[in-house]
């Protein structure tokens, strides 16, 4: 095949991460659209590999989609190719109950091996203007990353047109999912309405510039990272506290992200920035006053950081 061909190319984004992806056989997370499709095809001549389809049941004939993919799938060479189906919630909203959905069932599936997503370069640059968008700080706007086992995204150098045109050469007829064209999904519209503006106000390389922006923070976010887990090991108590003396002198980037880890670790989720720098302020403006209410899992208590005799400590209250 041309070796300047748009599968040529894939095979060369998946090559060039191979060594950073564990195992003798992989997953590949298959939607049946044009960008899961193409890399199932390429993974396959690859390496031995399973498709995973997941079924969310949200849209009329959602089966006979899964089972199309999973015929194509076994067609291209994977060695199995297994529908999914789930129940999706609506926690977060209908794109974010799907996601988990999907991931939940995803991790269940894999048996430990490693699962590449058909993410490309384009669903990152998405990704970083939502982050942008929402004001959630760095780590958001940092995108998604090459590598987070089990998940492994190969593509995200890669256009979408790519992935399509991949799918042309081999001979493939993707599915197109009727909810990338509904305006009623934010994503949906940075992919149709925000995205092609950008590209005409600032002369084109929008999407490259982005992922360039995400490698970037990834980069530094990183670097703060570990110097946070250094941290938090001098701050622990040992007894699940944050002794305020060893948050003393440290930047407010890495104080920050100490506290963050220690909520995690105790339970926290879907953090908020405002009630991480609420946690902070009981170390850096002190005045006495009462506990932070942070997210978490809890249903009819709420879980409460708070500070006593120098040390922030983790509790539960009834609402």
């Amino acid at each position: 095949m041309d070796r300047s061909g748009a599968v040529a190319a894939l095979r060369r984004a998946v090559a060039a991460l191979d060594n950073e992806i564990d195992g003798d056989r992989w997953c590949v997370a298959l939607s049946g659209g044009p960008d899961s499709l193409a890399l199932t095809a390429v993974a396959a001549a690859q390496r031995p590999t399973t498709a995973l389809i997941v079924d969310h049941g949200l849209q009329p004939g959602s089966r006979a989609v899964a089972e199309t993919a999973r015929d194509q799938a076994l067609t291209v060479g994977c060695t199995a190719a297994h529908v999914l189906p789930v129940v999706v919630g609506r926690v977060g909203g209908p794109e974010a109950a799907a996601r988990a959905a999907r991931y939940s069932a995803l991790r269940a599936a894999c048996d430990d091996a490693p699962v590449l997503l058909g993410h490309t370069l384009d669903d990152q640059a998405e990704t970083v203007l939502l982050g942008l968008g929402r004001g959630s700080g760095a780590r958001s706007i940092a995108g998604m990353r090459p590598h987070d086992p089990p998940w492994h995204r190969p593509l995200l150098e890669v256009r979408r047109s790519v992935t399509y045109a991949a799918c042309g050469e081999l001979g493939l007829s993707p599915w197109h999912d009727p909810h990338n064209f509904e305006p009623r999904f934010t994503r949906t519209r940075l992919r149709l309405d925000v995205m092609p503006l950008l590209e005409e106000v600032l002369g084109g390389g929008v999407a490259e510039a982005l992922g360039r922006t995400a490698t970037a923070l990834r980069e530094d976010t990183d670097t703060l990272d570990q110097l946070a887990r250094d941290a938090l090991e001098v701050a622990s108590t040992g007894d699940d506290g944050l002794d305020i003396a060893g948050l003393d002198g440290l930047p407010d980037a890495v104080r920050r992200r100490v506290i963050r880890a220690w909520l995690l670790a105790g339970g926290a989720s879907g953090l908020t920035d405002t009630q991480i720098r609420g946690v902070d302020r009981l170390v850096t403006g002190w005045r006495g006053q009462g506990g932070v209410a942070v997210g978490s899992e809890l249903r009819r208590q709420r879980l409460i950081a708070g500070r006593r005799d120098g040390v922030l400590r983790l509790r539960v209250e009834e609402v």
